[in-house]
C-alpha cells in the first residue's frame, strides 16, 4: 500500500500513523471490531474470522465473561501454516467450514461457528452448556431452523465438546430473541412445564394487532415477557409496556413480566416456576424443582467425571 501511495517504507514509519497490527498502518485508530478485522485482512492470506470473533461479527449473544477477550480469532486451512501474530489466535480447518461474506470480511458461517464453540468447553474457560443453548437459539432463529446446526455437527469428525454440543441441541429452539428469553425458557422447561410458543404474533378477537410476546401458552391464555433492563427499564419504555400488557389483558390473556432477578437464584427461580405452574394448571408434585439451576456441564460429562472419580477411589482404596 505504501508503494501505491508513492511512499517508501522509511517514510511510512516516519509518519504519525497507528499500527493496529504488525505490517499495517492506519491514519485513524482501528478501535472497532470491524476496523481491527479489516486491518488484519490486509496482511493475512486465505483466512476467515472464526470462533468468538465470528460470533461478534454475526451479532450473536455471548456471556459477559468473554467481553475482555479482544483477540482476533482467525481460521486457515491446515496446509497454510499457523498464524503467528500478537493478539491473533490461529485455528485450522477452514476447508471444512462454510464461509460467508460479512461487511466485506470473510467469516465462518453461523452453524459452523456454533459448532466451533464446542472447543471452549474445557476447564478455565467461562463458557458452558447453557451458553451453547443461548448461542444456538440465536443461530437457529436467524436461520429459521435447528437443522443446520445438526448438519454442521454431523459433518465434523470428532469435534471438541461433542457431548455438550449434542445435549445443547436438545434444548435449542427457533424463536428466542435474547439470552434472557432463552435462560428463562430453560428454567421453565427443565422444571417440567409445557414448552411455550416463542415470539408468535397475537391479534385480538376483533383482528387488532396486540403484539409478539416472548412466550405464550395459548391453551391457558398465558403470556410471559422477559424484561431485559437494557431495553425495558426506562420510564418511557415501562409506560409503553404497560399499554401493551393492558391490550393483552383486555383480550383475556394473563401476562407475567419477568426480570433478570427472577432467574438469577434458585429461590427466585422456584417462585417463578410455582407461579407459572399455577397459571398453567400443573400440579406442584409434577415439577422438577431440583433441575432449575443453570447448567455448565452436560449430563454425560458429569457422568463420565463421576465414573473416573469412582475408578480413582477404587484403585486408591
Amino acid at each position: 500500500m505504501a508503494t501505491v501511495w508513492g511512499l517508501t517504507r522509511r517514510q511510512v514509519y516516519a509518519l504519525d500513523l497507528e499500527s493496529p497490527l504488525r505490517g499495517v498502518r492506519t491514519v485513524q485508530p482501528a478501535e472497532s471490531l470491524h476496523a481491527r478485522c479489516a486491518a488484519a485482512s490486509l496482511v493475512l492470506e486465505c483466512h476467515a474470522f472464526s470462533h468468538v470473533t465470528a460470533a461478534r461479527l454475526h451479532g450473536l449473544p455471548l456471556p459477559r465473561a468473554l467481553d475482555d477477550d479482544r483477540r482476533l480469532h482467525v481460521m486457515r486451512d491446515a496446509r497454510d501454516g499457523a498464524v503467528r501474530r500478537e493478539n491473533v489466535v490461529g485455528h485450522r480447518g477452514l476447508l471444512e467450514r462454510d464461509v460467508v461474506g460479512l461487511h466485506g470480511l470473510a467469516v465462518v458461517g453461523l452453524a459452523d461457528t456454533w459448532v466451533d464453540f464446542g472447543e471452549l468447553i474445557r476447564p478455565g474457560v467461562p463458557f458452558g452448556l447453557d451458553d451453547l443453548v443461548v448461542l444456538g437459539d440465536a443461530v437457529a432463529t436467524t436461520l429459521g431452523s435447528v437443522d443446520p446446526l445438526h448438519e454442521a455437527l454431523a459433518a465434523r469428525v470428532r469435534p471438541r465438546g461433542k457431548l455438550t454440543l449434542l445435549e445443547a441441541l436438545e434444548w435449542i429452539r427457533v424463536g428466542s430473541e435474547s439470552a434472557g428469553e432463552t435462560r428463562t425458557r430453560l428454567v421453565l422447561s427443565r422444571a417440567g412445564l409445557p414448552e411455550p410458543e416463542l415470539n408468535v404474533p397475537i391479534c385480538s378477537s376483533t383482528g387488532r394487532w396486540l403484539g409478539r410476546p416472548d412466550m405464550r401458552w395459548p391453551e391457558q391464555r398465558v403470556l410471559l415477557e422477559y424484561q431485559g433492563r437494557e431495553f425495558h427499564d426506562s420510564e418511557d419504555q415501562r409506560a409503553l409496556d404497560a399499554v401493551r400488557f393492558a391490550g393483552f389483558e383486555e383480550d383475556c390473556w394473563t401476562v407475567v413480566a419477568t426480570w433478570n432477578d427472577d432467574v438469577n437464584s434458585d429461590e427466585a427461580r422456584s417462585r417463578l416456576v410455582l407461579r407459572m405452574a399455577d397459571l398453567l394448571d400443573r400440579p406442584v408434585e409434577s415439577l422438577h424443582l431440583s433441575e432449575i439451576h443453570p447448567r455448565f456441564f452436560s449430563t454425560r460429562m458429569l457422568q463420565l467425571a463421576e465414573l473416573r472419580a469412582r475408578r480413582l477411589r477404587h484403585h486408591g482404596g
